[in-house]
């Protein structure tokens, strides 16, 4: 390479080469770019600067004062946008940035935005709680499908339904579950279902679609219509990574709505097995008890009792009469032995009797109607009584002497 034969740029003749391409590309002159939003700054001067941003790749932006005043939002990191405006470069950087003159939310970043909001709202208001989630029937006798009644969604869960437990009534109860009221549609159905008194349970949902499709269940009249209802509710809305409003609420999610027939009912082949189980144990049981009691029975049959029952009689009552014989020796002798216990108390009380005393030469005197046992107890010329074993005489006292009698 000679310099001879190549011209020598300078940076900014280079930069400028590259703003006229640039500035002269129409599409970069005016288009449409979608991404999410970093590094965001607001400046004083009134200039916003960020930069767009996807899986791939990013690109730096600028909104002067004069566009970022008729901005409808604040900007955040993180919101997805539609910026328009046109691509240029910078001559001082040689960077090329995008010069916005608008800046929309993108419909899936307000989307997120209005169910944070309200999932948020709801959250605070108790919807969410667990201890407010209703169990569901084990067999219920009829379910009410709110939902299309066009889509595979219904058709699904019906043949689900049947095959599972034919036992159980199907209703379905049709409603729109996209589109311009739709949420309203649903939520009236659910408190029409609500004024029955003969469903167990409500399945509502729908099949896949996109974010936008499903949101009839991400609006609050659904949720609030399923928070309040007093039958328990099933929510079945898309497929497994689809996550709607009415699941939070819902008594019970489902991932899909086959799912949902699935939680709904019981597999009639489970029970069957499961009933079979048990009359086995039953069975068993009976039988282990119908073997004790004919051991017990053959016990009794060879018991002297049932063989001689006769003989059993017989030692009984000679039993009872030796009883009877001992108990007479032994009153018998209880009553020997009072009586000489008796004589011998009787002796005694005799022995001491006054009267027994006075027969013996003894007598007892008396003043006044008290016993004398002291001189002192009496004057000279005072009367007395004086009491013998045959009676009582009369006398006074003439004189008295003290004596001690040894």
């Amino acid at each position: 390479m000679s310099g001879a034969q190549l011209p020598v740029y300078s940076v900014s003749q280079v930069n400028g080469y590259l703003k006229e391409l640039v500035d002269g590309d129409p599409l970069l002159r005016g288009l449409l770019v979608r991404g999410e939003v970093s590094n965001y700054k607001c400046y004083p001067s009134g200039h916003h600067y960020f930069s767009l941003k996807d899986e791939q790749g990013s690109i730096r932006c600028v909104m002067f004062r004069g566009d970022a005043a008729r901005l409808r939002f604040k900007p955040v990191n993180g919101l997805s946008v539609i910026a328009y405006g046109r691509v240029s470069v910078y001559p001082r950087d040689g960077q090329y940035q995008l010069y916005c003159t608008q800046l929309m939310e993108d419909g899936r970043g307000a989307l997120d935005r209005a169910f944070e909001e309200l999932k948020k709202k709801l959250e605070a208001q108790g919807l969410f709680d667990p201890a407010k989630k209703q169990p569901l029937p084990a067999y219920p006798r009829r379910i009410a499908l709110v939902t299309s009644p066009a889509g595979a969604a219904v058709r699904d869960m019906i043949r689900i339904l049947r095959q599972r437990w034919p036992l159980t009534q199907v209703l379905v109860v049709p409603v729109r579950v996209q589109g311009e009221g739709a949420a309203e549609e649903i939520a009236a159905a659910i408190h029409q279902v609500n004024n029955r008194d003969d469903i167990d349970l409500i399945i509502t949902g729908r099949g896949g679609g996109s974010r936008e499709d499903l949101w009839a269940f991400n609006e609050e009249p659904v949720a609030w219509a399923i928070a309040l209802s007093n039958i328990p509710v099933i929510s079945a809305v898309g497929h497994e990574p689809d996550v709607t409003i009415s699941d939070y609420v819902a008594d019970l999610r489902a991932s899909t709505p086959s799912n949902a027939a699935e939680l709904a009912v019981p597999d009639q082949q489970q029970e069957r097995q499961r009933l079979e189980g048990l009359t086995l144990r039953l069975r068993q049981a009976m039988e282990v008890q119908l073997d004790r009691d004919r051991k017990e029975l053959t016990r009794l049959e060879q018991s002297r009792v049932l063989r001689n029952p006769v003989a059993v009689v017989d030692d009984q009552r000679m039993r009872l009469d030796g009883v009877q014989r001992r108990l007479a020796m032994a009153l018998e002798r209880t009553l020997r032995r009072g009586r000489v216990e008796l004589a011998g108390l009787a002796g005694r009380v005799d022995a001491m009797s006054p009267l027994k005393v006075l027969s013996r030469g003894y007598a007892i005197a008396k003043a006044e109607g008290r016993a004398v046992t002291t001189v002192e107890q009496v004057q000279p010329g005072q009367a007395m009584d004086v009491l013998v074993a045959d009676g009582v005489y009369h006398c006074r006292v003439e004189e008295k002497e003290e004596q001690q009698w040894r």
